[in-house]
């Protein structure tokens, strides 16, 4: 298993949406899996993988912890800021 880095900046929806699927597939889960931990369908995982933008944050906080992913939060740099792309 190679080495995950300590901390993924994310400024964008399809940024959570490949991190959640690489942690998924790391820790050799499949969606069924997840979707037991989190307390929703496999279906409902395989579109939120794909809509990252529509987890609730419950939803997300649940996945994470599913994963072995830690939220949390800082303010970016002045650069990261104008840098990064409008929401």
């Amino acid at each position: 298993m190679s080495a995950a880095p300590s901390s993924q900046p994310l400024v964008t929806a399809p940024q959570l949406g490949q991190l959640l699927v690489a942690s998924r597939k790391r820790r050799k889960l499949t969606q069924a899996e997840v979707a037991q931990r989190v307390g929703l369908s496999q279906n409902r995982i395989s579109y939120l993988e794909k809509n990252p933008g529509e987890l609730s944050f419950k939803q997300l906080l649940s996945w994470c912890s599913a994963v072995g992913l830690e939220l949390s939060l800082g303010e970016r740099s002045v650069t990261e800021l104008n840098d990064a792309p409008e929401w």
